[in-house]
């Protein structure tokens, strides 16, 4: 059972690390294009609390949206990106 859970887990963290780049690589329709969860933790993931303020998400909202599973993924998904890909500019605002 343990196996199973770490293989949930290394799929999930694949999942949402690969959302956090698409985000940084697609930009604005990128992000748009992904579920309102997605959206919450890559904004998470990016430390934007402005994102989810973008589509009428508090940041509390957004970390509830998130989910425990996730929300534990968030800073291991954070210190994989390399540190060009956690920078956006301020102005960088999606949907």
């Amino acid at each position: 059972m343990h196996s199973e859970a770490q293989n949930m887990d290394n799929k999930q963290f694949r999942h949402l690390l690969s959302k956090v780049r698409d985000a940084k690589t697609g930009g604005h329709a990128s992000w748009c294009a992904q579920s309102t969860g997605e959206k919450a933790a890559v904004a998470l993931v990016f430390n934007r609390p402005d994102w989810p303020a973008s589509i009428g998400y508090t940041l509390a909202e957004a970390l509830d949206r998130t989910g425990p599973e996730w929300l534990r993924l968030v800073p291991l998904v954070a210190r994989t990106l390399s540190e060009g890909e956690r920078e956006f500019a301020r102005g960088d605002v999606p949907c």
